[in-house]
């Protein structure tokens, strides 16, 4: 039976709990998921070690955006590698691309050298990088663990030739291992599994709950303007579990 790893991306303890109760293999932990993610802070990682067994890959990066990273961005990222490694998470998800769209090497070795042990995740700057075909073999040479990967379009379904053209090449020696991710659903899950040999999907499975504060003030954004203040976006354990049974068949 192939080796199934079903990844699920949180960013609070409450989401962490809901992807372990729906039968998630392994957590990536991040902050601010609803803008793509960014690091997350150290006490909200302890805080899921301590509650939630389930392997925990931290997603590293310092800022919205791109993943052309100043020297300071850079150094922050380094540190924050090693914070995780002591603080005892299984793996961290990184990348760093240079002005010309391809992996930036000297900055990759660097925070694989500081990752040591740990497994280590190309996250979705690989969908942004110049030559998916190149970065592949690059992240081979550096050791990655696992792409996280949509095909390098909007959604996984519409990146599927993209995604099976590198699972062939992961066929090869094994490494690094494909992992679908954008757009993954239970449906999308045995969509993939009837046309790809990919035993591996990303999803956060959220659902969007309403504030439990009762006196809302108006027309005072924190953030976005477009953004809603009082909606919460949590895992639905329900859409885990679904997702689960899609992936062994059920």
């Amino acid at each position: 039976m192939p080796n199934y790893i079903l990844e699920c991306c949180v960013d609070s303890v409450e989401s962490a709990l809901a992807a372990k109760e729906g039968g998630a293999d392994r957590l990536e932990l991040c902050a601010a998921l609803v803008i793509g993610g960014i690091s997350p802070g150290q006490a909200l990682f302890e805080q899921v070690k301590a509650n939630c067994d389930l392997p925990i890959r931290v997603l590293l990066r310092p800022r919205f955006g791109d993943f052309l990273y100043t020297e300071y961005e850079f150094q922050i990222l380094k540190r924050e590698v090693a914070l995780f490694r002591e603080a005892g998470a299984e793996g961290v998800v990184i990348g760093c691309l240079r002005e010309d769209g391809h992996l930036h090497m000297e900055q990759m070795r660097e925070l694989m050298a500081e990752a040591g042990d740990m497994k280590v995740t190309l996250h979705r700057a690989f969908d942004v990088c110049a030559d998916p075909i190149k970065a592949y073999e690059q992240a081979r040479e550096l050791g990655i663990d696992t792409i996280l990967t949509s095909g390098q379009k909007r959604e996984c379904l519409m990146g599927m030739p993209l995604l099976q053209e590198l699972c062939a090449l992961q066929k090869e020696t094994g490494t690094p291992r494909i992992m679908a991710g954008a757009g993954v659903t239970p449906d999308v899950i045995r969509q993939f599994l009837a046309q790809t040999s990919i035993t591996s999907y990303h999803l956060s499975a959220k659902k969007v709950l309403d504030s439990g504060m009762l006196y809302r003030k108006e027309d005072v954004p924190m953030g976005l303007p477009v953004m809603d203040e009082y909606s919460i976006f949590r895992t639905d354990s329900e859409i885990v579990a679904k997702a689960r049974k899609a992936l062994l068949g059920e």
